[in-house]
């Protein structure tokens, strides 16, 4: 009996697989070493990206696969192969919108792997995410998003799950340059000097009277906290260049 041909293996998918060096423990000293070796496969797939999406797409999932298997045959204090993986699903995002894919598909996937997240790839991705959409698909995200932070309002108003995707909903608000959302968001969830800062820097080329309020209103905020918050220096550079 005749053994069927094997199936052509895509030479980055080679590539992927050598440089992810399964089975062998990377320590933290020569883990920034290692994922300087990922983005350069990386790298490749992003340039196959502009003729070949779909392919695109296939070898980043491929990727990612295996960085899942990788996670814990590493030690990464660092931090730097997380954020190769979140840099790796941006990749996924810009090929799927590439090859055409359905907005609402790609953020729904992405909303999966944010639920189900064992090595933390996804923690805090909603910023890098938000920039890779296009507008198209950061509206299917906004839905979605929109729609599971109103699930959670109507109950509980503290706690993780509530701050979790009032900042996903916020970062997707500045990127969608949608002041009035934000405000309103701002305003149920407690407006924070963060949140005074993030709208004045979006005013502050546009609406400078404006962007200067905001500073104001966020310095005033910090001020009656106990300790200074992590907005407090960048309120005071803003407030003195409006």
């Amino acid at each position: 009996m005749k053994r069927k041909p094997r199936g052509k293996v895509d030479p980055i998918e080679r590539q992927i697989e050598l440089t992810l060096r399964p089975g062998e423990f990377i320590h933290d000293r020569a883990c920034i070493s290692f994922v300087s070796g990922l983005e350069k496969v990386a790298a490749n797939i992003g340039k196959v990206t502009a003729t070949e999406p779909a392919r695109s797409v296939t070898l980043c999932e491929a990727f990612l696969a295996g960085c899942h298997a990788k996670a814990e045959e590493l030690d990464d204090s660092s931090g730097s192969f997380g954020q190769f993986a979140q840099d790796l699903i941006c990749l996924w995002i810009k090929a799927r919108q590439a090859s055409g894919a359905d907005p609402h598909e790609t953020a729904t996937t992405l909303l999966a792997w944010i639920d189900d997240d064992p090595y933390a790839f996804c923690y805090q991705i909603e910023k890098a995410a938000a920039a890779a959409f296009d507008k198209a698909g950061l509206t299917a995200f906004q839905k979605l998003i929109r729609a599971r932070f109103a699930a959670i309002a109507s109950g509980e108003q503290s706690g993780y799950a509530y701050r979790q995707w009032s900042d996903v909903l916020r970062a997707i608000y500045l990127a969608q340059r949608n002041i009035a959302a934000y405000v309103a968001l701002a305003g149920q969830t407690g407006l924070t000097p963060q949140d005074c800062l993030a709208l004045g820097t979006l005013l502050a080329t546009r609406k400078p009277n404006e962007a200067l309020a905001w500073v104001e209103r966020g310095i005033a905020i910090d001020r009656k906290g106990h300790v200074r918050s992590t907005a407090a220096y960048d309120l005071d550079r803003l407030s003195a260049s409006c």
